[in-house]
């Protein structure tokens, strides 16, 4: 038998959620012990968010001469260096690591065991020939990328979020396969850097976003030239390294698509198979670990969070999880996670940002009584200042005000969406935003606008107007 070591707190991946775990027990005082298999960092550093932002933000320098002309400014066609681009997202990746390295969290107290970890009971796992015996467990195993049941798929080489970021030449026509987010903003930044993009999607792309706020980004994206298809079936994947096959059908109609790259985005799978769940009492579901409110497994000892715990993939969302366990495992605190004020963002340009209930999850609700504000950003001066009028405020609220939900899709969108997290979050009313001042001119005022439609029926009425004269006659 090997070692033993016996531990407060036991965290399996070192992703943004047990990052944040291991960080804070150890500070707080209790005995950490961390397992990773793979990259310190996770799929967020390494694969994800940061490799897709830097990329994204090189496609935004490369496409921003293309709105100069109506400004006066006359850009020449940027030259694009496709393995500089490489270098600039694997160099913000290297700026980044230090954060969630092996040396850091060993500085901080943690000890850090990098292998594949193995539960044998309800209490310990096996890891490197050693036997961790813990008080309570955190599985932070995140997920991978899912990929479909095609034929011929297996007899290609295709790329996932977790290969791309490696190419060091644009690919001359990269077919993606999915809309959803990573899809959708991938096909932009490469479309940005002189890559020709197809997307194929079988349903509706950005499936859990409002739809008219998705036919405004879909239209942009095809004005741009990306190739969409929705409601496009694959049926077959052939061909070879630079001359991929793809076939599909679309309306009863089959058409092959060649191009030189497949990048497969079609949803994630979580990371549980090596876990050996069934010894240690931990239920699960084809979506991940199965959890109640305060993230406690079927086995109590232990905990699920961020991808693997099948809700919703952020890493925001991960770190807020990684708060709730720690104050259940440190201080005994029953703290329940609480999502009606999740905010999420596509990072595309424009950008789609929302937060709370869709129109459709709304209406969906038939105790509700809700009501829609808008504010289109063609008549935001500063947008208009600009000459950069596509998007939209779009709010959902009950007829007594209460915000439900906000949409808004414009350039920064993730940094707009705040304030309307924060007034979800804290139960405020619509006032609350009308009344704000908002800095003129800012793309910030089409918040307050929308808010003040809220108003709008209600104050310029009929019987308002007799009101005014009435008060008139006394000077």
């Amino acid at each position: 038998m090997g070692d033993q070591i016996r531990t407060d707190i036991c965290v399996i991946g070192a992703g943004a959620a047990g990052l944040v775990v291991a960080a804070g027990a150890s500070q707080f005082g209790a005995s950490v012990v961390l397992i990773e298999k793979g990259k310190m960092g996770g799929d967020c550093l390494n694969y994800g968010c940061v490799p897709s932002k830097a990329l994204l933000a090189a496609g935004r320098m490369a496409a921003i001469g293309a709105r100069g002309s109506v400004l006066g400014i006359h850009h020449a066609e940027p030259k694009i260096d496709f393995a500089a681009v490489h270098d600039h997202v694997a160099g913000v990746i290297e700026a980044i690591a230090p954060m969630d390295s092996q040396a850091r969290f060993e500085a901080l107290g943690v000890h850090v065991i990098r292998d594949e970890a193995r539960f044998t009971g309800p209490d310990r796992v096996e890891v490197s020939g050693q036997t961790v015996i813990a008080r309570r467990f955190v599985i932070a195993t995140g997920t991978r990328p899912a990929v479909p049941v095609i034929p011929g798929l297996d007899q290609v080489p295709y790329l996932t979020n977790e290969t791309l970021f490696d190419l060091e030449a644009a690919p001359g026509h990269l077919i993606i396969l999915g809309g959803g987010p990573v899809g959708i903003e991938m096909a932009q930044a490469h479309h940005h850097l002189g890559c020709r993009v197809t997307v194929l999607e079988m349903d509706e792309p950005l499936m859990n976003e409002d739809p008219e706020m998705v036919a405004l980004l879909v239209a942009t994206l095809r004005r741009e030239g990306i190739d969409l298809r929705t409601q496009t079936n694959v049926t077959a994947v052939g061909g070879s390294a630079g001359a991929i096959a793809v076939t599909t059908e679309s309306d009863g109609t089959s058409e092959t698509i060649s191009g030189t790259h497949l990048l497969v985005a079609a949803g994630r799978a979580p990371v549980l198979e090596a876990l050996n769940l069934d010894a240690a009492g931990v239920r699960t579901t084809a979506r991940g670990v199965t959890v109640d409110a305060r993230h406690r497994t079927s086995n109590r000892k232990i905990y699920a969070i961020g991808d693997v715990a099948g809700g919703p993939q952020f890493t925001h969302l991960a770190g807020y999880q990684a708060g709730i366990v720690l104050r259940n495992i440190l201080f005994r605190l029953p703290a329940k996670a609480k999502t009606n004020a999740l905010p999420r963002v596509i990072y595309t340009e424009p950008e789609l940002a929302h937060v709370g209930l869709t129109e459709r999850e709304a209406r969906s609700d038939a105790a509700l009584k809700i009501e829609i504000l808008r504010w289109p950003l063609s008549e935001n001066d500063r947008a208009t200042a600009e000459r950069n009028p596509d998007g939209l405020v779009k709010v959902i609220v009950t007829t007594r005000g209460k915000i439900l939900g906000a949409s808004i899709l414009g350039p920064g969108a993730g940094d707009l969406i705040l304030p309307w997290t924060l007034a979800i979050s804290n139960g405020l009313k619509i006032g609350a935003m009308a009344a704000v001042i908002a800095p003129y001119p800012t793309r910030s005022e089409a918040s307050k606008r929308a808010a003040g439609n809220y108003y709008m029926p209600r104050l310029f009425t009929a019987r308002t107007k007799a009101l005014v004269r009435f008060l008139a006659r006394f000077g």
